[in-house]
């Protein structure tokens, strides 16, 4: 029996626009998946929000990383 291989999440920023994380998913070999994530600021102490993330190996999750940090700097004209 194979060991499964274990998965690693890229959280997306909220205010990601769509066309991103479309373009993400057509290239990289990752899946789209919903995560609780609790807040810690201001007055959203220890609320949950769900949160969009990427799943996929390690190595492909940093790829997406590097990719979609150099996407947002380009949108917000950094």
């Amino acid at each position: 029996m194979m060991a499964e291989e274990e998965l690693f999440d890229l959280l997306v920023p909220p205010g990601v626009p769509r066309k991103m994380i479309y373009d993400v998913v057509e290239n990289y070999d990752v899946e789209v998946v919903r995560r609780p994530q609790k807040l810690a600021f201001a007055n959203m102490d220890g609320d949950a929000r769900e949160l969009l993330a990427f799943r996929g190996r390690r190595e492909v999750v940093e790829e997406v990383q590097t990719y979609l940090f150099a996407r947002l700097k380009e949108f917000i004209g950094e």
